[in-house]
């Protein structure tokens, strides 16, 4: 019989999130909670997914912009669902707005407050929430936000696209990343790129910069990325992985 685990996945109603949950809960004995802003339109969605023997998908509210959300899912998991730990936390819901992403001497405060409040605080919201769940894991817990190439500070110099306001939210969340994994030895904290995708975000971006499409299948990212959930060890933790091809990247 296979180890039971449970993992929760924010933005799992779409693109990478639901490409991740659709392949974890049909392995048997796993539970995926689906952090989702809409319920009612993700129960939906989730109800023709296949799901391995002994697994389940449990829907709960966790909308990116809502400091109280996080902690309000945690207390009716615990009161309702009997949950009493968490293996997993994946951090996938994010935002790039076409419209914001301009040459820093155009770029907004609003654009930027809108991005960092996605993109960044949501990230540290729901790792403080959950946080006492991932500590009562059975085995070593994991934690990964999906992060982007564009986050790299080091790589500016080769990307000459003008997402400001979206890297800058990306470089910071990164730096918390790597902050967690040096105050916790017993965590797995990893930011992962998992490549340019062909989800709805990532051929917006290439469009804006000339392209038909992103350049990496959507089956190809998630197949990485679970494989990379599957096997992150605390040797990568606290490093910026690309998770398609498995190299690090320059911070």
């Amino acid at each position: 019989m296979s180890k039971s685990l449970i993992y929760l996945i924010t933005g799992a109603n779409r693109g990478l999130g639901k490409g991740v949950l659709d392949i974890l809960v049909q392995r048997p004995n796993t539970t995926v909670i689906a952090g989702v802003r809409d319920v009612p339109s993700a129960l939906k969605t989730f109800s023709s997914v296949p799901l391995g023997e002994n697994s389940k998908i449990i829907t709960i509210k966790i909308d990116s912009t809502s400091d109280s959300d996080p902690y309000a899912a945690v207390r009716e998991l615990e009161s309702t669902h009997s949950i009493t730990h968490l293996d997993v936390l994946i951090s996938n819901a994010g935002i790039l707005n076409i419209e914001a992403q301009r040459p820093v001497a155009e770029a907004t405060p609003a654009d930027l407050r809108t991005h960092l409040e996605t993109n960044t605080i949501a990230v540290l919201t729901l790792f403080n929430a959950f946080y006492p769940l991932l500590q009562k894991s059975t085995t070593i817990p994991k934690f990964f936000t999906i992060s982007s190439y564009m986050g790299s500070i080091t790589a500016i110099k080769d990307r000459s696209v003008p997402f400001f306001v979206y890297g800058i939210t990306k470089a910071a969340v990164n730096y918390m990343m790597r902050k967690i994994h040096y105050e916790n030895e017993g965590l797995i904290s990893v930011p992962v790129h998992p490549g340019w995708v062909q989800t709805d975000m990532g051929n917006g971006a290439a469009r804006t910069v000339g392209a038909e499409k992103a350049l990496v299948k959507f089956e190809d990212a998630v197949r990485g990325l679970v494989r990379l959930f599957d096997g992150a060890t605390r040797e990568i933790s606290g490093t910026f992985v690309r998770s398609d091809e498995g190299e690090e990247i320059p911070w």
